[in-house]
């Protein structure tokens, strides 16, 4: 592995509800590395959503810290996280969000107007398989092709991490794999790293690390001596 990209030291996220006390993340400790795809799993609750988001600079943690190279998200304000999440992360969630009176093409172009160095929009369609699909609008796709569309706005402003939340959740099997496909080309030919939150453990073999959670803690870490090829995962 490379330098660490991501360094999380002691993080602990707590939620209060009156006087009840929730703990999403119970002192976590972790490295994420440039270049590299984790796969972080775990069952709803666990805390995997709620240390992306940390990571993210959507959220901030109750105690410990999280750096992103000689970032110290922990002690950033929120118009520094603005800048943070503008100029390094790109994020891919379950649902894609997209803007149904635009084309795929124009939603991508939409996140070049404020990133310091795009791609061309049509550059980052075609990396995930859209070359002829750039002027129909989100009614006109199907779910897949979507989130293709939302990893090709991620990519287009070249974020040093992605983010991925459940990227395939609402997907069938073939329509799965064929995101995975984009976001494992993404990872080897950009080099862009990835941390990618599932609850199929089928997704793991195309991780070079995998990271389980249970009750707000890393559970168990296991790394992978042979990345299988997206194509060859049995969901």
């Amino acid at each position: 592995m490379t330098a660490p990209i991501f360094v999380a030291e002691a993080l602990t996220k707590v939620y209060r509800a009156g006087e009840v006390e929730i703990w999403a993340l119970r002192g976590v400790d972790l490295e994420l590395f440039e270049g590299e795809m984790a796969v972080l799993l775990g069952p709803s609750g666990s805390g995997k959503s709620t240390l992306l988001n940390i990571m993210g600079g959507l959220d901030q943690a109750s105690g410990g810290k999280v750096r992103f190279r000689d970032i110290d998200l922990t002690a950033c304000n929120e118009n520094q996280l603005t800048r943070y999440r503008r100029d390094h992360v790109g994020f891919i969630f379950q649902f894609y969000n997209l803007i149904p009176s635009l084309t795929a093409w124009e939603n991508v172009a939409l996140v070049t107007e404020i990133a310091r160095n795009p791609m061309d929009p049509g550059e980052a369609l075609e990396m995930v398989g859209l070359k002829d699909r750039m002027t129909h609008f989100p009614a006109q796709l199907s779910g897949g092709e979507q989130q293709r569309v939302a990893i090709a706005r991620a990519i287009v402003k070249r974020p040093e991490v992605m983010l991925c939340d459940e990227p395939t959740g609402a997907l069938d099997s073939k329509t799965g794999i064929l995101v995975l496909e984009a976001l494992s080309r993404v990872n080897t030919e950009l080099g862009t790293t990835m941390a990618l939150i599932t609850h199929n453990a089928a997704i793991r073999q195309i991780a070079h690390r995998v990271l389980t959670f249970r009750d707000g803690r890393i559970a168990e870490t296991h790394v992978n001596d042979r990345r299988a090829a997206p194509s060859d995962v049995v969901w």
